[in-house]
């Protein structure tokens, strides 16, 4: 059952933003004109950080040289609207295995596309993804250019879990018999486990861990509960973070505190609280469209331990939380000044935020205190 409680707490976190003082921060550019990046990711022994560009490039950005050409073996992607080439993620085992993860739109061939997540081997010259294999497709292909979701997330503890969107057909994030609108679980191999909810249901897919989830864009490990924490877009208003737990269904479209672009009522809707659906941690009201999000849990800048922070599309900015347990509080935007779309948001080995804007000209920023 949805949490009540929850909810009216999250009211009070719309209030004018308290810490004003979070808008100091310093901002470096460290790469320009890059095509609408999406996604970054930390080689080891700051050897350089792979960006992935929606358009279908993967580049490899290093201190002192700047960005590389795109690397080759990289899947052909589909490239319309939301779709193209998304987001990417180091194996676990990197350093034995070499394996790079990228997730992308895929069409079929009646001009129908889903999210498809595959792996590759970086080469040793960093130049190549050698003998990439697609180990998992979301089935049916239903999108024509709309909600990807595509967010990848290694729990430490052996498992792969993959945000999908509902490729804008609402209904389908409540129907177990298709992967659209859910968070699944695999493990480090692309295997289905055989403790998923949904393993031995007639009529379910087996990789779904949980459902009724509208567009996921970001998704990271809280690093205090070790669970799995995710934000999606709501339509018009009803952005949330949820804790996708294991066979729970999180409301969409039957429940939701948004409406439809047209200022009407979700058709399906029955209401912001449902019996049998789960109430998001926080939620907006009027909606940021969320991206990246990241948890602060390093020692480089202490008045940044406990902040979740979530990169905004619309509002051109990256949102500031803090967090205790799973009690959410907004404190304030730290890059409204700039003016820029931003997409993807990352704490860095050094214990920086790596930030991607979402432009024809996007850039990589590294943002301190």
């Amino acid at each position: 059952m949805r949490r009540l409680f929850l909810c009216v707490a999250s009211f009070a976190l719309l209030s004018p933003f308290a810490g004003a003082e979070l808008s100091a921060v310093k901002v470096e550019v460290l790469q320009t004109k890059l095509d609408h990046p999406w996604s970054l990711a930390f080689l080891p022994d700051n050897r350089g950080i792979l960006i992935t560009l929606r358009g279908g490039q993967l580049r490899l950005w290093q201190p002192g040289k700047g960005l590389s050409d795109p690397l080759t073996g990289v899947p052909k992607v589909w490239v319309n609207g939301q779709g193209g080439l998304l987001d990417v993620v180091l194996a676990p085992d990197f350093e034995h295995s070499r394996r790079v993860w990228l997730s992308y739109a895929e069409a079929n061939h009646e001009g129908k596309a889903g999210t498809a997540v595959g792996y590759g081997r970086l080469s040793d010259d960093l130049k190549h993804l050698e003998g990439f294999k697609a180990i998992f497709r979301q089935m049916p292909k239903l999108s024509t250019g709309n909600h990807f979701g595509g967010r990848m997330v290694f729990d430490g503890k052996g498992y792969l879990f993959i945000g999908l969107g509902e490729n804008n057909q609402r209904s389908t994030a409540q129907d177990l018999d298709k992967l659209q609108g859910k968070v699944v679980r695999l493990t480090e191999q692309g295997k289905i486990p055989s403790d998923n909810p949904f393993v031995n249901q007639a009529g379910a897919r087996p990789e779904i861990w949980s459902y009724g989830i509208r567009n996921p864009q970001g998704m990271a490990m809280n690093p205090w509960s070790e669970v799995l924490w995710l934000n999606e877009h709501g339509p018009r208003g009803g952005d949330e973070i949820n804790v996708p737990e294991k066979g729970k269904n999180y409301g969409w479209p039957i429940a939701t505190w948004g409406v439809n672009y047209s200022g009407f009522k979700i058709p399906e809707s029955q209401g912001e609280i449902v019996d049998g659906t789960e109430q998001p941690v926080f939620y907006w009201e009027k909606s940021p469209a969320v991206s990246g999000m990241a948890f602060y849990n390093r020692d480089t800048f202490p008045q940044w331990q406990q902040k979740l922070f979530i990169g905004a599309l619309k509002e051109q900015d990256v949102i500031v939380l803090s967090v205790n347990g799973n009690n959410v509080t907004e404190d304030g935007r730290i890059l409204r000044e700039r003016g820029q779309r931003i997409r993807d948001v990352r704490v860095g080995p050094d214990g920086y935020l790596y930030v991607l804007t979402d432009e024809s000209d996007g850039e990589l920023l590294k943002v301190s205190p």
